[in-house]
C-alpha cells in the first residue's frame, strides 16, 4: 500500500480495516478475504483513476499465474460484498477496455467528534427560563382550546367515514408477478471446496443478467438474490422474501478437465421442480461456458416459467 497507510478507511458508506481484514456498516461487519482485500485497497488507493486488468494481475496476483478471469471474477465478488451493481455503479465501475475506476468516495476513516457539554462550577445554577407574560399566556388560551376542539372534530369525522367506507381487498400491484424468478447463487461442489466459487457466482449473474433481458420476466436483482448465499431457508420463505414465484439454483462439479453445471427450476406455490437440467462442457474458456451456459437456460426458462 504505497500511497495511504494501513488504516481504516471510507470506502463509501464502509468502513475497511486493512489491519484485521474486515469491512463495516451500520453495525454489520464482513470478513474480507485476504486478496479480495488487496483487490480493494488496491483500487481504493487510486480512487477516480483507471486501473487496467494487467495492472491488477501485476500488484494484486503478483507472483500467481493466473488470467484476467481472475480479475474478472474478483471484481464481481468485490461488487458483491460491497451491494454494489455493475449496471449502476456506486463503488467500482467498469471502464470499457480499458479496466475499473472506484467511483465511491475514498478517505482516512473518521470518527465524528464528540462535544461534551460544558462543565459547570459547583455554585452556578441553570439560568431560568424567561416568563411568559400573563397578558399573552391568558390572550392565546381561548385560541388554543377552540384550534383543539377543531382537531379534534376533523380527526372524529375521518374516522368515521374509514370505518364506513367499504375495505376493498389488498391491491393486486403487491401480488407476485406469476413471471418472475430470482436467479440463487450456484453452489461449488467440486471436490476441492471452493476452488470453483467464484466461476460458480460467475453463472450466476450472467443468468440474472440473460434473464433481465427478456421483456415479460421479472427478476430478482444480485445483491437480493446473492443475500441467500450461505443461508438456510426453505424455497417458500426465500420466494416470498423475494417476491417471486420461482426460484432458480444450481451446482457446479469438476471432473478432470470437464465441468458439469446443473440448474434447477422450483415453483414456490407447491415445491415441485418445473424443470431441470445438466450440461457438461470442457474446462477450456471459462467466461464462454458461463456466457454459454446462462443461455441455454434462459432459452429453457422463456417457456418453462408460466
Amino acid at each position: 500500500m504505497d500511497r495511504l497507510t494501513a488504516i481504516p478507511l471510507r470506502v463509501g458508506a464502509w468502513c475497511v480495516d486493512p489491519r484485521t481484514g474486515q469491512m463495516s456498516r451500520d453495525g454489520e461487519i464482513i470478513r474480507v478475504e485476504a486478496r479480495t482485500l488487496r483487490l480493494l485497497m488496491y483500487l481504493a488507493e487510486r480512487a477516480g483513476e483507471v486501473v487496467s486488468i494487467d495492472e491488477l494481475l501485476n500488484h494484486v496476483w503478483s507472483g500467481v499465474v493466473v488470467t484476467p478471469d481472475s480479475v474478472y471474477q474478483g471484481i464481481a465478488a468485490l461488487r458483491r460484498l460491497l451491494g454494489d451493481d455493475a449496471k449502476q455503479p456506486q463503488y467500482i465501475a467498469t471502464v470499457p477496455r480499458l479496466g475499473y475506476r472506484m467511483v465511491a468516495q475514498v478517505g482516512p476513516w473518521v470518527e465524528e467528534p464528540f462535544d461534551p457539554p460544558s462543565p459547570r462550577a459547583p455554585g452556578d445554577h441553570p439560568a431560568p427560563a424567561a416568563a411568559s407574560a400573563p397578558a399573552q399566556v391568558s390572550g392565546t388560551r381561548p385560541f388554543l382550546i377552540a384550534l383543539a376542539v377543531a382537531c379534534l372534530a376533523a380527526l372524529t369525522v375521518l374516522l368515521l367515514n374509514n370505518n364506513l367506507t367499504p375495505r376493498r381487498p389488498a391491491a393486486t400491484a403487491n401480488a407476485t408477478p406469476p413471471r418472475s424468478v430470482a436467479v440463487l447463487a450456484f453452489l461449488d461442489l467440486t471436490s476441492q471446496a471452493m476452488s470453483e466459487e467464484y466461476f460458480a457466482d460467475g453463472i450466476t449473474e450472467e443468468l440474472i443478467d440473460k434473464l433481465s433481458k427478456i421483456s415479460d420476466l421479472h427478476v430478482a436483482p444480485p445483491t437480493s438474490s446473492f443475500y441467500f448465499k450461505g443461508k438456510r431457508a426453505t424455497v417458500a420463505d426465500m420466494a416470498r422474501s423475494l417476491g417471486v414465484a420461482y426460484i432458480l439454483d444450481g451446482s457446479v462439479r469438476k471432473s478432470g478437465s470437464r465441468l458439469r453445471i446443473s440448474a434447477r427450476l422450483v415453483r414456490a406455490a407447491d415445491g415441485y421442480v418445473a424443470w431441470s437440467e445438466t450440461y457438461d462442457r470442457p474446462e477450456g474458456d471459462k467466461l464462454w461456458v458461463q456466457e454459454d451456459i446462462a443461455n441455454e437456460v434462459a432459452k429453457a426458462l422463456r417457456a418453462a416459467i408460466r
